[in-house]
């Protein structure tokens, strides 16, 4: 799809006061010199969302989870026990070792990975998905428009996972697998402190956004009367 049309489409069914979302994909090229971000990266996504991009390697991130699940390296050995005894989010650390390994995180052979708001990109073509920070209405919405086309009970998903786990790893995977699920992320209590505690996070990958672009004006965020509400709501 066109991203001017997109984006039009996108404020007709949200309302502008929805925030735009975020591209995000691999490149060679840096969109962005960015600075080195100490602990979880997503504090620079606060940037990106006001419309200054940042492109991301392992120098530039600053958390080792978030330099593997965003693929430029390897799992460092002590994620396992880090995530189960300190962070207290897995029972044990066998459980963390096979949650990784369903996952599948794949090892990118670009140099950055560039999230930049939509309106400054010029094509959605070669990203690895879209990023939307979403309140419950809007979460709403994004979800119905997901399920229009598709009853397969994944359809939305919410994984376990890091906030870069179930943004970018996900999206990967996905897009690996030219699969049709799309993820509500941003549920990791370490990256909550960086998102509105009214925000959740909702990605599209790019091989699922290829066929619900068709769908979006045929769904209900578009001349019904239950959506026509909850439009209403966020517009105040």
């Amino acid at each position: 799809m066109n991203v001017k049309k997109f984006i039009s489409d996108y404020r007709e069914a949200f309302g502008e006061k929805a925030p735009l979302p975020i591209v995000f994909k691999y490149t060679n090229e840096p969109v962005a010199q960015t600075e080195k971000i100490g602990g979880c990266f997503f504090k620079g996504l606060q940037a990106v969302r006001q419309g200054h991009p940042i492109s991301l390697n392992a120098a530039v991130i600053g958390c080792m989870g978030g330099q593997f699940y965003t693929g430029f390296k390897e799992m460092p050995e002590m994620v396992p026990d880090f995530v189960s005894h300190k962070e207290k989010y897995k029972e044990t650390p066998e459980m963390v070792i096979d949650f990784i390994e369903d996952l599948e995180v794949t090892k990118t052979d670009k140099k950055y990975l560039d999230f930049v708001r939509i309106d400054q990109v010029k094509s959605l073509e070669d990203m690895e998905g879209l990023l939307f920070f979403a309140t419950p209405d809007m979460l709403s919405g994004l979800c119905s428009w997901a399920f229009y086309d598709n009853n397969a009970p994944d359809t939305v998903t919410a994984m376990f996972g890091s906030g870069c786990s179930s943004v970018v790893a996900c999206a990967v995977q996905e897009n690996r697998r030219k699969g049709y699920r799309t993820f509500i992320g941003l549920l990791d209590p370490s990256v909550r402190p960086h998102i509105s505690e009214n925000e959740l996070g909702f990605v599209i990958p790019q091989c699922r956004f290829e066929q619900m672009s068709k769908t979006m004006r045929k769904c209900c965020l578009f001349a019904t009367h239950a959506w026509g509400k909850i439009k209403e709501r966020m517009e105040k």
